[in-house]
């Protein structure tokens, strides 16, 4: 695109011509509206956290209902394994949870070895 300075100059003119600085009843009145603004969006944020918060907290509460008989299951699921973890002997290596791994190295004597 040409660039054309005549005519930019025109504009640069044009605006510092039309450009004064603002009165003191301009910078009131741009004073109190951004007051204005401010107490506007700081009161629809507020209102919109209520509404989030509202929303939220219905949303948790039908899930929580919803998964009640879920809840209720696996309490007595884990309510009978513990009752049949106590029924188990105490040798038993599943009855007190202790598992041990490792390598058993057993040395055959020569009369046993093929």
């Amino acid at each position: 695109m040409r660039h054309d300075p005549q005519f930019s100059a025109t504009f640069r003119r044009i605006e510092f011509e039309t450009r004064k600085p603002p009165t003191l009843m301009q910078k009131i009145v741009g004073g109190l509206v951004t007051v204005a603004v401010f107490g506007l969006a700081l009161m629809f944020s507020v209102a919109l956290f209520a509404v989030v918060l509202t929303v939220g907290a219905v949303a948790g509460t039908y899930f929580w209902w919803k998964t009640r008989a879920l809840r209720k299951h696996m309490r007595e699921e884990v309510a009978r394994m513990r009752a049949e973890q106590a029924k188990r002997r105490p040798g038993d290596a599943r009855a007190d949870g202790m598992v041990i791994e490792g390598e058993i190295i057993r040395e055959v004597p020569p009369s046993e070895e093929r």
